[in-house]
């Protein structure tokens, strides 16, 4: 008798799963086993059952691998955004765009507005929405971003890293405002723009209104170019509302109470008196 015929059949059935890397059926197979034999349930809906359970797993693993291939810097929601203290944002509005009706239309996002109003919130919860139905995107600083493709150029990898970024879809860019640029970053810039127009949706914070990116690019013409297809496409929000970031109000002088008062003015007299 050979060694595969004495090892009992769940054994056998364990071993094939774990050869296979089926983890997700793995981790649920002697719980429906033992479920099947109580029940006498039939081997399709069990093999149903199984399959169902490996196929959770990897839409799992799918969805934790795109999360962390955007590279938010924080884990911010589009449920988690206070509306309730930013009066400057229309939460209808916000939670349409959570739809992705946007991302599928190939539109772009422009949020703009001063520092702390919640642009960044926005758009790190309108990329995680894209992660969890499926969609590929990255999140990037914009002085980062620029960094790298003026680092792209001394070693000719520019041409590879603009096509790997026009397939991000979206892409976030943040703080886009008073940066520091070379001709050549802005160039480069400009290339991926027109990569990604009317193929793919880009996400854009900044403190800057479009009249004031061409002091920011410093190229009256290409920036013609770069508005010109940025915003035939483009839905643009304007947050005029208070910062976030600022402290709560605290009272200019401690409340007391009427009795508190009274004691203390009795106090006040012995001491005068003394």
């Amino acid at each position: 008798m050979t060694a595969t015929t004495m090892t009992p059949p769940r054994e056998q059935l364990r071993a094939l799963v774990q050869e296979l890397n089926f983890k997700g059926m793995a981790r649920v197979l002697d719980e429906e086993l033992d479920a099947a034999e109580r029940n006498a349930a039939p081997v399709v809906e069990v093999l149903q059952r199984l399959l169902t359970e490996q196929a959770l797993y990897q839409r799992e693993r799918r969805l934790a691998y795109r999360i962390a291939q955007a590279r938010a810097p924080w884990q911010w929601t589009i449920d988690s955004f206070p509306f309730a203290q930013q009066p400057g944002v229309n939460k209808a509005q916000i939670l349409g765009l959570a739809g992705l009706e946007f991302v599928r239309r190939a539109q772009n996002l422009v949020l703009i507005g001063p520092t702390g109003t919640g642009k960044t919130g926005i758009a790190i919860g309108l990329l995680r929405q894209a992660c969890l139905n499926g969609y590929a995107g990255r999140f990037y600083n914009a002085q980062a971003l620029f960094d790298e493709l003026y680092a792209s150029l001394a070693d000719r990898s520019t041409t590879r890293l603009l096509k790997a970024l026009s397939r991000m879809r979206p892409i976030v860019i943040d703080e886009l405002g008073y940066l520091t640029l070379k001709p050549e970053q802005v160039n480069a810039f400009f290339r991926l723009m027109d990569q990604r127009y009317a193929r793919v949706s880009t996400i854009i914070t900044t403190n800057l209104d479009y009249d004031a990116w061409y002091d920011m690019f410093g190229n009256k013409p290409l920036v013609d170019a770069l508005l010109d297809r940025l915003r035939h496409h483009c839905i643009t929000i304007r947050i005029d509302g208070p910062s976030l970031r600022e402290p709560a109000p605290v009272d200019a002088e401690p409340t007391v109470s009427p009795s508190s008062r009274g004691v203390a003015a009795a106090a006040k007299r012995r001491r005068t008196a003394a």
